[in-house]
């Protein structure tokens, strides 16, 4: 059951959050909102893997 709810937010992650790697940010420079895009997307990546 969690492993499918995060499996689930992974795909959204995917389709509507943008992508940081691609746009080659550079984390000293990111603002707030974007780290904690960053470690949003992480920790549910973390989580469908498990």
């Amino acid at each position: 059951m969690k492993n499918g709810l995060f499996k689930v937010l992974s795909k959204f992650n995917k389709k509507m959050l943008p992508n940081y790697s691609q746009k080659q940010l550079d984390l000293a420079k990111a603002t707030k909102l974007q780290k904690a895009i960053i470690g949003w997307k992480t920790w549910v990546t973390k989580n469908s893997l498990k």
